[in-house]
């Protein structure tokens, strides 16, 4: 899947809004259904919120990034639960349990915190979180609120069309930096508090 939208999606922007416009009132629709199955297959979220920004604009790519992120997030979830979680408790060593302890305590703030940090993979996360036992609702929750500064800031970028010095780009780029330095910041801020039981 992640090879067809590689060579089959349009290289170009004026390509990409023809290719969506074809599509008519279903558009916002296919968008969101194609990001939801490209997830699993490792496709970028940052140049599906780029492309959903281009093609409907920075609101109505935020809310198709929105849905496409959080149900592509949940099958990518539900994959590694159904597929995988037995054999990562039999291969797992002891860090790695101590790691995913950590996590299942703290499952709403350790999403949501990685959804809003700059350079974490999104679907490495939705995959680590199904072999976990964080709960759906966290899971559903923390993507959802976490992931809306990200893809609002990639699709008013996107919306952009490449004017890098217009007012929604620099804002857009102003909020993915502040997003690069506040996550860091607040968790070594963070790191000293103790961990609830």
């Amino acid at each position: 899947m992640f090879g067809a939208f590689a060579l089959g999606v349009p290289h170009s922007p004026e390509g990409l809004r023809d290719a969506v416009a074809s599509l008519g009132p279903l558009a916002p629709i296919l968008f969101a259904l194609g990001w939801t199955l490209l997830t699993p297959a490792l496709a970028s979220g940052t140049v599906l919120a780029l492309g959903a920004g281009l093609s409907f604009g920075a609101v109505g790519g935020t809310c198709v990034g929105l849905v496409g992120a959080t149900v592509g997030g949940v099958l990518a979830f539900a994959i590694a639960r159904g597929l995988g979680s037995t054999a990562f408790d039999q291969l797992a060593g002891a860090r790695l349990v101590r790691i995913r302890e950590r996590v299942e305590r703290r499952g709403f703030l350790t999403v949501l915190w990685a959804r809003m940090a700059p350079g974490v993979p999104a679907t490495l996360l939705n995959y680590a979180c199904g072999l976990s036992r964080v709960r759906l609702r966290d899971f559903v929750g923390g993507t959802m609120i976490g992931g809306a500064p990200r893809i609002a800031a990639y699709a008013a970028l996107g919306a952009s069309g490449g004017r890098l010095w217009s007012a929604p780009a620099l804002i857009a780029l102003g909020a993915i930096a502040a997003l690069g330095v506040a996550i860091p910041l607040s968790a070594l801020w963070r790191r000293g508090r103790p961990v609830p039981a």
